[in-house]
């Protein structure tokens, strides 16, 4: 069975953000000859990684909503310089935008079942063209 994981993406504003901030780093381990891989690192492993890999997602919470997934594609276990054993999280370098969806702030990732994750975002936004802001306004108020 398919489970997706909610993280908060710290200091990022929107969904280009995101994506200028991972391309950055991804440039800088080119750089660094560490490859082309996309990753994010985190302290814990998730103990449901087969379940993970299944076909989930990480689901990037953005100034209080979900807002965007990436297909996880590697969970990694390794140990720092000083010891330390984190997680990398090896993800698809393509953002899908979701349905903006309210989520409380946490701390580190919670898991997500997929029948509680976002749609993705249909073309056209079926919002009538109206911009992002002023709907994500409209949903909340249940207007839209």
């Amino acid at each position: 069975m398919t489970l997706h994981l909610v993280k908060l993406a710290v200091g990022v504003d929107d969904v280009d953000h995101l994506a200028r901030v991972q391309q950055r780093r991804r440039t800088e381990a080119i750089r660094a000859g560490r490859g082309d891989r996309l990753w994010h690192l985190t302290r814990n492993a998730p103990r449901r990684a087969d379940e993970l890999l299944d076909g989930g997602s990480i689901y990037w919470v953005v100034k209080g909503r979900i807002r965007v997934r990436q297909r996880l594609l590697a969970i990694e276990s390794d140990v720092d310089e000083e010891g330390r054993r984190f997680c990398r999280l090896v993800l698809h370098p393509t953002l899908v935008e979701t349905e903006a969806v309210f989520h409380r702030a946490i701390q580190g990732w919670r898991y997500l079942s997929a029948s509680d994750a976002p749609p993705d975002q249909r073309k056209g936004g079926g919002d009538g063209g109206l911009p992002a802001g002023l709907a994500e306004e409209l949903r909340d108020l249940g207007l839209l």
